[in-house]
């Protein structure tokens, strides 16, 4: 269990860290964006990718 959680981990680091890594540009360009978003739409944007993944689980876990 806890080996699969770690992988997960890692792997979403890596997820994560290929757009800064292959086009700094456009992921500084994106985080500005979303600093000047309103709390209700990264909410909006939070719960959206945590269903998302819950499907995901859900879908691979059956």
């Amino acid at each position: 269990m806890l080996s699969n959680l770690l992988l997960a981990v890692g792997l979403m680091l890596v997820l994560e860290g290929i757009l800064p890594f292959l086009a700094p540009t456009l992921w500084r360009e994106a985080f500005r964006k979303l600093t000047e978003m309103s709390d209700g739409q990264i909410r909006f944007i939070g719960l959206s990718s945590m269903l998302c993944g819950l499907l995901l689980i859900a879908l691979m876990g059956s």
